[in-house]
């Protein structure tokens, strides 16, 4: 069977079983991995929420373990390109066949808990009963898991971590994770566990609050920025930036970092301590200078202001809420100079699309707004009513295909070109949906 084959068989069979039932228990994914032997207990476990810039974390703090010759397994959501990437080793996603054998062997013990409650396992509880399983089998030292959504009830809360990190709580799935910071807080602080050390990112009082409770209550250590570590120095550099952290146990200079935005220095000094806690069983521990810039000036970060093309300059970005879109506006500002911005933008109908676009309206001359290949996407005709709100008429242009808005967009931006120089840019963003479905039309393969 050749890999698309396989891709598309894995993908119809994990897609089978649905990916909105928010019925929120653990239940099933626990009686599942009970089956398989309890595959999460084969190794050391570092878990990762929070509401923007997890997915970075937990990829950063993966390659600086690997960076110290650790076998890796690495679990993130959701994909961009195809599921395998979700299940990483070593930084690899898992090969289609690999992943697809891994599925037919774990199927029957799936079909036993299906019978056995009013809720068959999902999509989501699927890949993470496979990445245990994967990372158990291969074997892997360290396991580096992203939550899916929230933290307490989230499944791949079955770890029992050592090492939770958080980083920085905002506004988002408010239907399912509560309507105030305190309350999704709460909900991601359930990561925490008996005997485990928490590093968190600088979070608002109100987030802080119940992360400090539930540290205490559990009797966790804790390590948080300000006053376990921070970033003392940040430059904008040629292709990135250049950071100094300080953690209590040292301090690394002159790092050079790929990546653009502030929040990303921040995400880069969270995994670093993430790292040294790990490695100091518990306790932060001095790395390996050398073993930390080689790590980090060699990290990659899809679809997190991705520029993929040049002349113009089409960037990608996943932001999709509040807090993200502001981060990110605020990046575009400060590192790139554009004569003309043309933002192509599609969102899901469940985020505060007002917002978001009140936040983007500064910095893009025009938008066009387009639909992802997400059930959830909303209309582009329903986005582009409030984004006339926000811009006005003569700024907005709706074209509904993605493949379609983003040579509009490019269109656009070459307006801005001139014979000696390319002074328009694009930037694709509004949804981890828009993005994914950008990179698929932009970056090549192989």
């Amino acid at each position: 069977m050749s890999r698309n084959l396989e891709l598309a068989r894995l993908e119809a069979l994990l897609e089978a079983r649905g990916f909105s039932r928010w019925d929120f228990t653990l239940d099933r994914i626990k009686a599942l991995l009970d089956l398989m032997g309890d595959p999460q207990r084969a190794f050391l476990s570092v878990h990762v929420t929070g509401t923007n810039g997890k997915t970075s974390t937990t990829r950063m703090i993966e390659r600086l373990l690997r960076g110290h010759n650790l076998r890796t397994g690495m679990f993130t959501s959701p994909h961009l390109d195809n599921v395998t990437e979700r299940i990483c080793i070593d930084g690899e996603p898992i090969a289609a066949d690999k992943m697809l054998e891994a599925y037919n062997e774990i199927a029957p013990l799936a079909a036993l808990v299906d019978g056995e409650g009013p809720e068959t396992l999902t999509y989501f509880e699927m890949t993470v009963a496979l990445a245990m399983g994967v990372f158990a089998d291969t074997p892997i030292d360290v396991g580096v898991i992203e939550v899916g959504l929230g933290g307490e009830t989230d499944s791949t809360n079955i770890l029992n971590a050592g090492v939770a990190v958080i980083s920085p709580i905002a506004m988002d799935h408010t239907k399912w994770l509560g309507e105030s910071l305190a309350e999704i807080a709460t909900m991601k602080a359930g990561i925490v566990h008996e005997g485990s050390t928490l590093v968190t990112s600088a979070q608002e009082r109100s987030a802080m609050e119940p992360l400090l409770r539930r540290a205490q209550t559990v009797g966790a250590n804790l390590v948080s920025e300000g006053r376990g570590f921070e970033v003392t120095a940040r430059e904008v550099a040629v292709g990135g930036q250049l950071l100094t952290i300080e953690t209590r146990a040292a301090r690394y200079e002159d790092l050079f970092l790929p990546l653009h935005g502030e929040y990303q220095a921040h995400n880069a000094a969270l995994a670093l301590a993430a790292v040294e806690v790990l490695l100091g069983a518990g306790e932060p521990k001095a790395l390996d200078a050398e073993i930390v810039g080689q790590a980090f000036a060699d990290f990659t970060s899809p679809g997190r202001l991705e520029v993929v093309r040049t002349a113009p300059t089409v960037i990608l970005d996943a932001a999709h809420n509040p807090a993200g879109m502001e981060a990110m506006t605020k990046a575009v500002s400060e590192e790139f100079s554009f004569r003309k911005l043309v933002a192509v933008v599609g969102m899901l109908a469940d985020k505060e699309t007002d917002h978001m676009l009140e936040l983007l309206e500064p910095i893009a001359d025009e938008i066009v707004i387009t639909r992802s290949s997400s059930d959830r996407a909303m209309p582009a005709a329903t986005l582009a009513k409030t984004a006339r709100e926000i811009f006005g008429e003569e700024r907005v242009i709706v074209v509904p295909h993605v493949r379609d808005a983003i040579a509009r967009g490019i269109e656009l931006a070459e307006e801005a070109d001139d014979v000696y120089e390319s002074g328009g840019g694009v930037l694709v963003t509004g949804s981890v949906f828009t993005v994914a479905d950008a990179r698929k039309i932009l970056v090549r393969r192989g």
